[in-house]
C-alpha cells in the first residue's frame, strides 16, 4: 500500500494522557506505520499537519488545550480519516458531527482499535 509517505502510512496521535499516548504510539509503530506525535494538545498537532498531512489520525476529544474539534475539522476538510478515541463522547455523538469518522470509547480493546486504524489507513489509500 503506497502512500504519500512511501510504504509507511503516517498516523497522527493526539492524546493528553501520557500512558494512553504511549500505548497508542506503540500500537501505531507495531503496525508498521510512521508515528506523528503523540501530541498532548491541538496547537502542536496543527503545526505538524501544516508541514505534512498524515494518512490517518487518532484523536482524543478533550486535549490539554481544549476540545479537538477545530483540528478534526481541518483534517476532515483535507480528507484525512479520523478515529476519535475518547471516554467522554460516544461513537453515536461523534457520527452526528463527523459522519465519516470512526470512533471508539475508552477503554477501547486493542484489537478493535487496530481494526479501526487499519480501516482508516485503507480509506485514505483508496482516495
Amino acid at each position: 500500500m503506497a502512500t504519500l509517505h512511501g510504504d509507511r502510512p503516517k498516523v497522527l496521535v493526539v492524546e493528553d494522557e501520557f500512558i494512553i499516548a504511549l500505548d497508542l504510539s506503540e500500537t501505531v509503530r507495531d503496525l508498521g506505520f510512521e508515528l506523528e506525535g503523540p501530541f498532548a494538545d491541538k496547537e502542536h498537532a496543527f503545526v505538524a499537519i501544516d508541514q505534512e498531512l498524515p494518512d490517518a489520525a487518532i484523536l482524543d476529544v478533550y486535549t490539554a488545550d481544549g476540545e479537538v474539534f477545530p483540528l478534526a475539522d481541518a483534517l476532515t476538510k483535507a480528507g484525512v480519516p479520523i478515529i476519535f478515541h475518547s471516554g467522554h463522547v460516544t461513537p453515536g455523538e461523534v457520527h452526528q458531527r463527523y459522519p465519516r469518522a470512526l470512533a471508539c470509547t475508552k477503554p477501547c480493546p486493542p484489537d478493535h482499535l487496530i481494526d479501526l486504524l487499519r480501516e482508516a489507513v485503507e480509506q485514505h489509500a483508496a482516495h
